[in-house]
Order: C-alpha cells, then sequence, then structure tokens
C-alpha cells in the first residue's frame, strides 16, 4: 500500500514539475525515458536545448535533494546520452541538467543545471 501511495505521489510530483516548465516556455519531449541503463523522468527543450529533470519529492526540499546520490547521477548521465543518440545533432546537441524539488505541500524549486558528468 505504502508503496503504491509514493508511486502515486511521484507522478504528482512530476505533473506539477512539468506544469512548472510548460509555463515557462518549455516544451515536453518524454516522460520517464527509459535507457538501458536508466530513467529520466522529464525531458523537455528550449530552444536548441535539451533539458534532463531528474524529480525528486519528499517532505523538504532539502530532504528531497538528499535522495539523489551519485550513482543515481552516473545513470542518468548514461541514459541521457542514450537519448542524445537518438537527436539529429547527438552529442553535440547543448544539454542542461535540473533537478526539481517538490516538498510535501507540493511547492516546486528547479535547480537549473547543477549536474555534471
Amino acid at each position: 500500500m505504502r508503496q503504491a501511495r509514493n508511486y502515486q505521489a511521484g507522478l504528482a510530483a512530476e505533473a506539477s514539475v512539468l506544469r512548472w516548465y510548460i509555463a515557462a516556455g518549455y516544451q515536453p519531449l518524454v516522460q520517464r525515458f527509459r535507457g538501458a541503463r536508466g530513467e529520466i523522468d522529464l525531458i523537455l527543450q528550449r530552444d536548441d536545448d535539451v533539458i534532463f529533470v531528474e524529480v525528486k519529492k519528499s517532505r523538504s526540499f532539502d530532504a528531497a535533494a538528499l535522495r539523489l546520490g551519485p550513482a543515481q547521477i552516473a545513470r542518468i548521465m548514461q541514459t541521457a546520452g542514450e537519448f542524445l543518440g537518438t537527436q539529429p545533432r547527438g552529442q553535440l546537441t547543448p544539454t542542461r541538467f535540473d533537478v526539481a524539488l517538490v516538498n510535501s505541500f507540493g511547492e516546486v524549486s528547479i535547480l537549473e543545471n547543477v549536474l555534471s558528468a
């Protein structure tokens, strides 16, 4: 029961974050992209840039941020590389890696360009 509730809360958090990005002028490309090495919650585009977004939800922004570890960051980077392989410019595509934090009140905090290889 708890696992199902957490899954639904995660989906709701992703939906909130997606609404935030759309309101800010981003175009959604893919939700929950699955590659051979992992998953990326949201992939968006703005102008020529592709933005990879990892969504983390917890009771506070700080607690949500602590839920992202080095192994997951490495998987996100590898999976992003897989996605870029499907794009016309491949690895030369301008990219950004954001982390979107959602607290227990449903508030969203976007940390732009915070992940790097």
